[in-house]
């Protein structure tokens, strides 16, 4: 890389690859083994960021609009999602999800959650916890000045 030192070239590497590695782990971790974690993403994505259409969803997904009519169609045959008419496009639909499926999402990420700090308590030291939100605090000062 033209330009960069050693240091950080290897620092991004590193971090993006644990960071690969602890997003699969988390995604690996999702309370209901009925769901694939695609499926878990969506319904994930509609809970926090409330109603959507079909085609919003795939493109934040990054996927086909067919990946992701598969998918819907896997979310509403469990009752997680519900399908209300666009009040401004009669055409289209609009997503959100249903009490159960707002629960499933809520169960999901405190499972994760309590996963990641348990093994966290096990595996490092008072010390070592505070080095990684001192990291943390780090990233996310590079991610606010882009």
């Amino acid at each position: 890389m033209d330009g960069v030192t050693e240091s950080a070239a290897t620092a991004a590497r590193e971090l993006r690859v644990v960071f690969s590695r602890l997003r699969r782990r988390l995604k690996g971790l999702a309370t209901g083994g009925d769901l694939t974690p695609s499926q878990t993403a969506v319904l994930t994505r509609l809970w926090k960021e409330g109603p959507s259409s079909a085609s919003a969803l795939a493109a934040a997904e990054q996927m086909r609009p067919q990946s992701m009519a598969t998918i819907l169609a896997a979310l509403d045959q469990h009752g997680l999602i519900r399908r209300m008419p666009d009040p401004e496009d009669g055409r289209r639909q609009v997503i959100s999800v249903t009490a159960e499926g707002r629960h499933r999402a809520e169960n999901d990420r405190k499972a994760r959650t309590e996963w990641l700090a348990r093994t966290m308590q096990d595996r490092y030291s008072e010390r070592e916890r505070q080095v990684i939100l001192d990291a943390l605090s780090l990233l996310d000062r590079l991610i606010k000045h882009d």
